[in-house]
């Protein structure tokens, strides 16, 4: 979680990260700024949950800043720190959401209170925001998917006639004269690996959250429909008929919604006008041609389908592919290092480079290293690399949708590394990256962890890793993590003050009946009877191979 401190005075700022315990509070990282305009360029860049700010400021002032605040960010929450023992400003701060007032000099026991509640608050409505986002997305799936089965046809063609739309018409409850249309595509592919790693076990919400946002500007203005293209998943499609005047402001407000909501810069491409429902397929095509034709090195959000790029040679991946393979099988992350180098350089030669591209070097990436290792001679366990069939990987984009080079660079460094230890089992009597997923199923046991999620993060495909895994640890993957989760489970158990639900949580369950059947099955009793005798009859766990798996 980030804090912003907002304060002209230099040595407040410092006394205000001495005295709070930020660690105690969940807080990883402290962002400074010495005005209320410095403030609000951060917040609008980092959208940090909590803001510690002055009111008497030069520019922007705290007031103004908490103004803006409850316009543009208005789940941050704000704790003053000032100087003013004014009724009348702790009025207005109270008006405009604030949480807390503190006097300078700052008192260390009420600063830490006063962040530790607002963290505290932030987290729990947060919780709820997503968990209202689940419910209502819970409730979308259990109604027919009619209708983007319909508007799916139409953007591809499919259903492009007056008499085929009909069913259309009935289902949303279309204008009936309708004579123009446009259409606008987003995808999730594209979105920064920050927050896709978020949303990594709940891809689903991310897709159904974007809608929904696009949908609340849409029906408001009753000009359009956003939906989920069902052949091609990662993609959120706008289909409008309104006034053509008004497209590039409704496209603004659902970026800036989107931005607001989800914290993710989305890029859009758009479209031409044409008439309905005829001009539908056109404009979908054009506006995803300009989506995945755009220039990663321009920060533009906005995409249009006219926009031409000057053709340029392209540096070949294949070229250096015997280079990279070497350094791969030295397993040498210096070599390695040096061999990306050289193919990042070629790239950043280049005048401008299309997200399109970017996915294409990826897929070749994942071609080259699937052949080197279907290459090798004697092994029959086949591929162990991700393939196609796994995750997609994040494009080397920043929070903006930008390519960023020293990204890119680690992921195919991250890449080549994990490909050079499956190409050389023989350097260790044990598999290094078995062990390096264990270590972090060790220290991430409280997370939702998938199969998949760990086949995503070390590039080895999901059949790999679960053969390796019960190879090296004499267990798979799920069990090896339950056998965590219930070691740590009992030793909570022995706190009486803590209650189950907690402590389902506590170890990765959000279930607590779960939890208990999990539990018990392992265990022989339920978590409250083993408490019971515990309790009775207390006496240090000792960790034997049934609590937890030893490590080689």
């Amino acid at each position: 979680m980030k804090v912003l401190i907002v304060d002209d005075e230099k040595h407040v700022r410092h006394a205000i990260r001495m005295l709070v315990h930020w660690e105690a509070c969940g807080v990883s990282e402290v962002i400074e700024a010495e005005s209320g305009d410095q403030a609000i360029e951060v917040i609008t860049a980092l959208s940090p949950p909590v803001v510690l700010t002055d009111m008497r400021m030069p520019g922007k002032d705290g007031i103004a800043l908490m103004e803006w605040i409850q316009v543009n960010s208005p789940a941050t929450r704000v704790v003053v720190v000032s100087g003013y023992d004014d009724f009348d400003l702790v009025r207005q701060v109270i008006r405009r959401g604030g949480m807390d007032y503190i006097l300078k000099p700052v008192d260390p026991v009420e600063i830490n209170e006063a962040v530790k509640k607002a963290t505290q608050v932030w987290r729990t409505a947060e919780q709820d925001r997503n968990r209202q986002t689940m419910q209502a997305m819970e409730v979308n799936r259990m109604r027919p998917h009619y209708a983007d089965k319909l508007l799916t046809e139409i953007v591809s063609g499919i259903a492009n006639t007056s008499l085929s739309i009909t069913p259309l018409r009935e289902e949303l409850r279309l204008p009936a004269a309708i004579q123009i249309c446009n259409a606008a595509v987003m995808s999730t592919t594209q979105l920064d690996a920050d927050i896709l790693d978020k949303y990594k076990t709940r891809r689903a919400l991310l897709s159904f959250s974007l809608t929904n946002i696009c949908n609340e500007f849409l029906g408001t203005s009753q000009t359009g429909v956003a939906f989920r293209h069902l052949e091609r998943m990662d993609e959120i499609i706008l289909l409008y008929w309104g006034d053509p005047s008004r497209w590039s402001k409704l496209l603004q407000d659902i970026h800036t919604g989107i931005k607001t909501a989800l914290r993710c810069y989305m890029h859009i491409g758009v479209g031409s006008f044409g008439a309905f429902p005829i001009a539908a397929a056109t404009a979908y095509q054009e506006a995803r041609q300009a989506l995945w034709k755009r220039d990663v090195l321009q920060a533009d959000w906005m995409h249009q389908s006219t926009q031409t790029r000057q053709s340029i040679r392209l540096p070949q991946l294949p070229d250096m592919e015997e280079e990279l393979r070497l350094s791969a099988l030295s397993c040498n992350a210096s070599r390695v290092s040096i061999a990306v180098g050289r193919w990042i350089a070629a790239v950043a030669e280049l005048p401008s480079v299309t997200a399109e591209q970017l996915a294409s070097w990826n897929q070749e990436l994942d071609w080259m290293l699937a052949r080197w290792l279907n290459d090798r001679p004697g092994d029959t366990d086949g591929e162990e690399m991700a393939d196609e069939s796994g995750s997609i990987h994040a494009l080397p984009v920043d929070n903006r949708g930008m390519l960023s080079l020293p990204l890119w660079q680690r992921q195919v460094e991250n890449r080549l590394l994990a490909a050079g230890q499956a190409l050389t089992p023989s350097h260790s009597p044990n598999n290094p990256t078995i062990r390096d997923i264990a270590r972090y199923l060790d220290a991430h046991y409280d997370e939702d962890i998938s199969l998949q999620d760990m086949a995503s993060r070390f590039y080895l495909s999901r059949e790999y890793i679960s053969r390796k895994f019960k190879q090296e640890y004499g267990v798979n993957l799920s069990d090896y993590l339950c056998q965590i989760r219930m070691g740590k489970a009992k030793l909570l158990l022995l706190n009486d003050k803590l209650r189950l639900h907690h402590i389902a949580g506590m170890v990765g369950y959000q279930d607590e009946k779960y939890f208990g059947k999990v539990f018990k099955k392992l265990e022989g009793v339920t978590p409250g009877e083993f408490r019971r005798r515990h309790s009775a009859n207390p006496q240090p766990l000792s960790h034997t191979a049934r609590d937890l798996p030893t490590h080689h």
